[in-house]
């Protein structure tokens, strides 16, 4: 686990490198007149056995009503939800299931209690199963809980890659994906033709929960613009179910997925590694985030391939980032100017003067920018995606959990 337990003007506060082997809690408290700001990430990496492959979520702030994206429970998949409530009261939770023809009515799946300091998981197989598609709504009455879903994939005896699926933002009008980057369209096509791989590509999953359908366009910005999504990018997205939409088809790289609605609903994009079906492969979901503000905490785990995407789909924006070491110091910010309707992809470096950098501080200023944390492993398929929390919204106290 990286992570910047409570940052002021210099120096900042680090753990570094800490092993885990259950749920962490981490609560920044204010000292004096500064406002407090923290965040951490915990990562598991395996090089072998069925779960090999790679998985990374960011602390998150316990709520009341959560939305996770991307859950599979057919054949060779296992989705395990992790309900994590760290306060004083008692929570009751309701499950509120949507697959891809509609909602999933599951006995078991209302008040379902959690205690105070303690972790549930529920095998969500067990209340939906054999659904290549499924949202889960998280609500909770009484204490707030922390979510995260462990996702994996076995095709046969050929792993299929790990991930923690963490909450996306809450339905609404409009929603942006960050972090998406695309392996080469020619292999993924013939991938994804095979039997059995129909996960195995880019998609973006679309959730509406209300009554009405949806009628949303869906734009992809790339390094040099926009780039146009077989068929147009124009969908109807059924009331009340998950809807696919592939992202194939386009140039190889990072992009920022723009989705615009008439009706509310929610998103992320899920990203592949691996073209050739007899070899282990690995995936990764990224939630719809919110927009980029000022003091972003963004560590960054300590090993492999990291970078920093940002995406601007319309008008310009400027960010800055402010690499965070490991001996506490605050360096140099740098700054990118990211042109609207484009996503720029940073490489973050080993260290700065020196010293082991573990993370950013990140501001954004002009027009709407979103980001996120991709990351990758060396000769391997592994990959990742890490959202970028909310910045400081002026709590005294930010209490934070990470499960997995």
């Amino acid at each position: 686990m990286e992570g910047v337990p409570e940052l002021v003007p210099n120096p900042a506060g680090v753990v570094s490198q800490r092993g885990v082997d259950g749920v962490s809690v981490m609560s920044a408290d204010a000292q004096g007149d500064r406002q407090p700001a923290a965040g951490a990430v915990v990562r598991y990496t395996a090089e072998d056995g069925d779960l090999r492959g790679s998985a990374a979520a960011a602390c998150q702030q316990p709520a009341n009503d959560l939305w996770l994206v991307g859950a599979n429970t057919a054949l060779g998949r296992t989705a395990v939800l992790n309900l994590s409530n760290t306060s004083s009261s008692p929570a009751t939770v309701s499950l509120d299931l949507f697959g891809a023809k509609g909602p999933l009515q599951a006995p078991g799946s209302r008040g379902l209690l959690v205690a105070p300091g303690t972790t549930r998981s529920v095998i969500l197989a067990g209340l939906a199963p054999g659904q290549e598609q499924l949202s889960v709504r998280v609500r909770s009455a009484g204490g707030p809980v922390a979510a995260v879903i462990q996702q994996s994939v076995l095709r046969g005896l050929t792993p299929g890659g790990v991930e923690f699926i963490a909450p996306a933002t809450a339905p609404a009008l409009r929603q942006v994906v960050s972090g998406v980057d695309i392996q080469d369209p020619a292999g993924l096509a013939d991938l994804a033709g095979k039997s059995g791989f129909a996960d195995a590509g880019p998609a973006l999953q679309i959730t509406v929960p209300g009554s009405a359908d949806a009628v949303v366009a869906i734009k992809l910005f790339g390094r040099d613009g926009q780039k146009a999504l077989p068929g147009g990018g124009v969908v109807t997205a059924k009331a009340g179910s998950v809807t696919q939409v592939p992202l194939a088809g386009v140039p190889a790289g990072p992009y920022t997925v723009a989705v615009s609605s008439d009706v509310s609903f929610t998103a992320a994009a899920r990203v592949t590694r691996g073209l050739k079906a007899d070899d282990a492969s690995d995936f990764a979901w990224s939630a719809a985030s919110a927009r980029l503000g000022s003091q972003h905490v963004v560590p960054v785990p300590g090993t492999g391939d990291r970078f920093l995407i940002f995406g601007a789909p319309e008008g310009r924006a400027t960010i800055s980032y402010t690499p965070i070491t490991a001996d506490g110091k605050i360096r140099a910010a740098a700054a990118a100017d990211i042109a609207g309707g484009t996503t720029a992809s940073i490489k973050v470096p080993a260290e700065v003067e020196g010293s082991p950098l573990v993370g950013y501080l990140v501001s954004a200023a002009g027009d709407p920018a979103y980001g996120a944390v991709l990351l990758q492993q060396d000769g391997r398929q592994d990959i990742s995606t890490i959202a970028i929390a909310p910045g400081v919204a002026g709590q005294e106290q930010v209490p934070v959990t990470l499960g997995y």
